[in-house]
């Protein structure tokens, strides 16, 4: 479920970013949820999520199956899209779980590829001009979905749960010692502060997503409003002239927003991962277990 975020006004550079409600339901949720006193059930912001998820569910398996011959030693070898889906779930696998993750990467690496391809597709998703096309038949569809705050805190709070939940499964005891890493007299404050600190965790990694992707599309919606206003108060010639270095800055941006669209995913999942790998990775004094051993 997500909950509504109010639309601005048309001509507002947020107007493509925010949520469009296709369908809500009456709400009695906090005023800070429900804005209007109503809960989306169905947005575009949804719909991409949706999609994004169809598109891994249905084109991956069939992608990675692609092989460069039927032969013995063919069979083995992965092309095409094959070969790039092969090639980034090595590098995370070897590059970024196995570091963090330690004994546990078999254990974690699904779920670490799951993130990174869901996030990835969001990302790029919404750079497609969907919204566009489909206002020609009424709807609002399209956006980036990881530019909602409730997106990316969702995503952020599944961290969580797989932080405590496999902490305390596979560390116990030694999970919630790390809570109180000093004195016991210290316990109230050194717990409070490792709270704190892993909620300081989650809503880095929830801002930064968000922030990032929200900044980009806005700055583009701002580029080409520069064109409109100028075509409004400086005639046809004038938005001809502004529009010439416009365009040539929103591609530049576009491009760097493709970018921005891989680093963003990177970087959440190498979060994820450093943040799993914090709670389910313990390491123990050398010299006490030498100690325990003679």
């Amino acid at each position: 479920m997500s909950f509504g975020i109010p639309i601005l006004a048309s001509g507002s550079p947020l107007d493509h970013v925010v949520q469009h409600p296709l369908k809500s339901v009456p709400g009695n949720v906090h005023r800070l949820l429900t804005p209007k006193g109503e809960i989306t059930v169905m947005s575009d912001q949804i719909v991409m999520m949706i999609v994004a998820a169809l598109l891994l569910m249905l084109l991956v398996p069939v992608l990675i199956k692609k092989r460069k011959g039927r032969d013995e030693i063919g069979s083995m070898v992965p092309t095409g899209f094959a070969n790039f889906f092969e090639a980034i779930c090595q590098y995370l696998r070897k590059e970024v779980a196995e570091p963090a993750l330690q004994e546990h990467t078999d254990r974690f690496i699904k779920y670490i590829w799951s993130a990174f391809f869901f996030v990835l597709t969001i990302n790029l998703l919404g750079l497609l001009p969907i919204a566009p096309i489909s206002a020609l038949f009424g709807t609002h569809i399209g956006g980036t979905a990881t530019g909602n705050i409730f997106v990316t805190s969702t995503l952020a709070i599944c961290t969580m749960i797989m932080m405590v939940f496999n902490g305390l499964r596979l560390g116990g005891r030694q999970y919630l010692a790390h809570f109180c890493p000093g004195p016991i007299g210290l316990a109230p404050l050194l717990v409070l502060v490792e709270v704190i600190g892993l909620g300081a965790k989650i809503f880095a990694l929830a801002v930064r997503l968000f922030a990032n992707m929200m900044a980009g599309h806005v700055l583009l919606a701002v580029l080409v409003g520069f064109i409109l206003a100028a075509g409004s108060s400086m005639g046809v010639g004038g938005g001809l002239a502004i529009a010439v270095p416009v365009i040539i800055g929103a591609v530049a941006i576009t491009l760097l927003e493709i970018f921005v669209a891989f680093l963003q995913a990177f970087i959440f999942t190498f979060l994820t991962t450093l943040f799993i790998g914090m709670s389910v990775v313990f390491h123990h004094d050398d010299h006490h277990e030498e100690a325990h051993a003679h």
